[in-house]
């Protein structure tokens, strides 16, 4: 079973130096029938201003990830960790038992494109960490799947706190590649930039698909550039 959630149906909030749209309910959008994907709780996409960003705030138990899609975000929190990540890198926090943290765009003239994702954890209470995956270490691996996230860390990946699978696809113009779920898994895909096709059905920038019931998925780059998605292989 494929279930589209067109880039277009998102929850959106504009606050002049943030522009987001919200696949899932979040803030002030709240749809009951779009409250996450299985242990997906958030799929944010992000456009913060130059020199803006979100001050000092607290989670907790919740896993957080965020991708930058181009430009620069800069963080901080209470843990002592400060980093600046760029175009094609990944961070993860485990907020845990509570951590506080800001993310800023730390350019003058350019704003910040990125993800913010929120995977529910195995279990509450957990340490608070933190954690980053840089592009020149997914881009040492040319295949076109490079796992970003898993529960053990393999093969370089972020270690996260859930018995999910968090993987980046890159696919050239009408590359393909397949894909194989465990029985009762179920796939979260979402389209970052370019086109796609995914179990036949055709993704543009902001989509999102989930798909359950089958345990292979094909996906091919679309035409004129190929296609960027990211992978959630959930329980």
């Amino acid at each position: 079973m494929l279930t589209l959630r067109p880039a277009a149906e998102r929850g959106h909030a504009d606050h002049g130096w943030l522009r987001s749209a919200h696949t899932f309910s979040f803030a002030g959008y709240h749809d009951p029938a779009h409250m996450g994907y299985r242990s997906l709780r958030v799929v944010n996409d992000d456009r913060v201003a130059p020199g803006q960003g979100f001050g000092s705030h607290p989670h907790r138990d919740m896993e957080i990830l965020s991708y930058v899609v181009e430009g620069r975000l800069e963080h901080r929190d209470s843990l002592g960790h400060g980093a600046v990540i760029g175009p094609g890198d990944f961070q993860r926090i485990t907020a845990g038992t509570g951590v506080v943290h800001s993310e800023f765009n730390p350019s003058d003239d350019e704003p910040v494109h990125f993800y913010q994702v929120w995977i529910t954890p195995r279990a509450t209470g957990l340490p608070p960490g933190y954690e980053e995956l840089r592009a020149d270490t997914l881009a040492a691996n040319p295949a076109p799947l490079r796992l970003v996230a898993s529960p053990d860390g393999r093969d370089g990946s972020l270690t996260i706190q859930q018995d999910a699978l968090v993987w980046l696809a890159r696919l050239a113009d009408e590359q393909s590649e397949r894909y194989s779920l465990r029985p009762g898994r179920g796939l979260w895909v979402q389209a970052v930039r370019g086109a796609a096709v995914v179990a036949g059905r055709p993704l543009t920038e902001g989509d999102g698909l989930a798909v359950e019931d089958l345990s292979e998925v094909e996906f091919a780059g679309g035409q004129s550039g190929g296609g960027e998605l990211l992978l959630f292989d959930l329980p």
